[in-house]
């Protein structure tokens, strides 16, 4: 009856739609924000609802193109020392904030050294408590006459000095943690500066009516020019709504009053969606499809600290039981019918396909219940004998791909009860080494590998790290630690090829799939490509 009543709708829509077009709605982006949005400070800025307002409203020193190499943004050059430990960057003289009565001239201010000294050290403070501070823990906040190893040399040069090397420093950078922002507007707004924002981006705030609407409006003043010379951003508006029913948001999208909608969701996915993943002729002449891949890991994870007594009642302590449920499932299968092949089937590493030095080589595992049954017997549990029913945990979100495991691993006599949990409740069993056999992902902060290889090191132990299987392996870990000092991009890649590798031989985690970006775009709009971050870029989109 449901799906009746939406392709009743769907076909008034597309009868009807062409009438509710606005005037000068070629000037304006809109997009839906269904999670919606509870602040626009950079420091808060942790998951995509908030990262996208965020990357239109404020600048850091360098920034990612859409195949993730960095690029300059703020800073217009940069220099590293040889050992690693100190990075110089070079401020373009032509960058201001966005117009503001709290400045001293009442209008703006050019943007200078000390502004990023102050906003990483804001990041850094405990009273802001900023989910960010992580990024800046690699700062040598000790070093001599700085202020938390930051240090103006003039107004437009910035050195920064790092604890130890870590190569992909640069990459933190371009995270929205790092945006720069005016000391006499947040110490006036205190916490509403959320509320607030002033920033340099290719959009200012206008209007924020909280889980209504947010209009953001074009800054004339914009520092970055296109190839030909002209002054971005394109769009005069971005305009933001906030409904949360997913399939108001399709029909307003169909209507043509939002201009993109992202991912796939059950109400729509197999109306927009062939089985193979192509979007649905009907809608060619009203729906542009963008994939890419997107760099998120879905895997199983599997706690191996045989310290802990749920490990040491548990078959999966043995690696050929952890192999042979690797082995025992249709990664292609489960990624045609439940997700219409919007994702890649993991046959590789953990580090996923779309992240710049992801082996292309290294082979992980794919569908062969010939050899898991083998591994069973290996591990003494000949057909399954003798093997008591492990519990894959999980969320709602994810409860049709773990239900398909599990009907897989039956039949290769691996028992599979699944329970679901409250994303707060898994996560904090997950953090807690609650749960043996768990579903997660991995959705990439940073540009560089290292950022998926971190969640096996030693010290990286869950709850006060991101290692949740509590993986420990000395060679693994003294590789980890020969990457940081890698100055060169090309062997720092095999070093974590090298590690990977290591990591899927003992089995940890069992990978799913890599993830893609899934966008459906207005066919009017142009110059919106996929990116693996998923981040939103809209200073470079216009509309025909």
């Amino acid at each position: 009856m449901k799906r009746t009543l939406l392709l009743s709708l769907l076909s008034l829509v597309i009868v009807g739609c062409e009438m509710r077009q606005q005037p000068d709605s070629n000037l304006v982006f809109s997009y839906n924000e269904s999670k919606g949005i509870t602040s626009l400070d950079p420091a808060f800025a942790r998951s995509l609802p908030h990262i996208w307002p965020v990357h239109q409203l404020f600048n850091g020193l360098v920034q990612l193109s859409d195949s993730l190499t960095l690029e300059p943004c703020i800073a217009h050059s940069w220099s590293a020392t040889d050992n690693g430990l100190a990075y110089t960057f070079n401020l373009r003289t032509d960058v201001w904030f966005h117009e503001s009565p709290l400045f001293p001239n009442g209008v703006s201010r050019r943007v200078v050294a000390s502004d990023f000294v102050y906003s990483f050290s804001r990041i850094l403070n405990p009273q802001i408590a900023s989910p960010g501070a992580w990024v800046f823990s690699v700062l040598d906040t000790d070093y001599p006459n700085t202020q938390d190893g930051l240090k103006v040399v003039n107004d437009s040069t910035l050195t920064i000095y790092l604890s130890q090397p870590f190569p992909a420093f640069l990459g933190l950078l371009s995270m929205p943690y790092a945006s720069v922002v005016p000391h006499e507007v947040v110490e006036h707004y205190g916490k509403d500066f959320r509320a607030n924002p002033i920033g340099t981006g290719p959009f200012y705030l206008k209007l924020w009516k909280e889980g209504e609407k947010l209009v953001c409006r074009r800054n004339s003043k914009y520092f970055e020019l296109d190839e030909q010379g002209n002054r971005l951003p394109y769009f005069e508006a971005i305009n933001i709504s906030f409904i949360t029913d997913k399939q108001s948001e399709f029909l307003e999208f169909l209507m043509g009053s939002i201009d993109f909608i992202s991912g796939i969701q059950s109400t729509y996915k197999d109306e927009l969606l062939t089985r193979a993943g192509a979007l649905n002729p009907r809608y060619a002449h009203k729906v542009k499809l963008i994939t890419g891949p997107y760099l998120n890991t879905e895997y199983l994870g599997v706690l191996v600290d045989t310290t802990l007594d749920i490990v040491k009642q548990s078959p999966l302590r043995l690696p050929d039981v952890r192999r042979a449920l690797a082995f025992g499932f249709d990664r292609e299968k489960m990624i045609a019918h439940l997700r219409n092949n919007m994702g890649y089937a993991a046959h590789g590493g953990f580090v996923p396909n779309g992240m710049p030095g992801a082996s292309k080589t290294l082979r992980g595992f794919s569908y062969n219940p010939e050899y898991s049954r083998h591994l069973l017997a290996k591990a003494g549990y000949p057909n399954g004998e003798g093997l008591q029913p492990i519990t894959l945990c999980t969320t709602a979100d994810y409860l049709d791909i773990s239900e398909y495991i599990q009907h897989q691993l039956a039949q290769v006599g691996i028992p599979i009860e699944v329970e679901v949990f409250p994303g707060a409740a898994f996560r904090e069993m997950m953090a807690n080494g609650k749960m043996m056999l768990f579903r997660g992902s991995w959705v990439a902060d940073y540009a560089d590998p290292e950022n998926y290889l971190s969640l096996f090191l030693t010290q990286n132990f869950s709850p006060h790290g991101p290692n949740y299987t509590h993986f420990s392996n000395p060679t693994f870990d003294s590789l980890y630690a020969q990457a940081l000092h890698e100055p060169s991009f090309a062997l720092r890649a095999k070093i974590y090829n090298d590690m990977d590798s290591l990591v899927i031989s003992h089995a940890p985690v069992i990978p799913l799939f890599y993830d893609k970006v899934v966008r459906f775009v207005n066919p009017k709009i142009e110059g919106m490509k996929s990116n693996p971050m998923n981040l939103l870029t809209l200073k470079k989109v216009y509309k025909k």
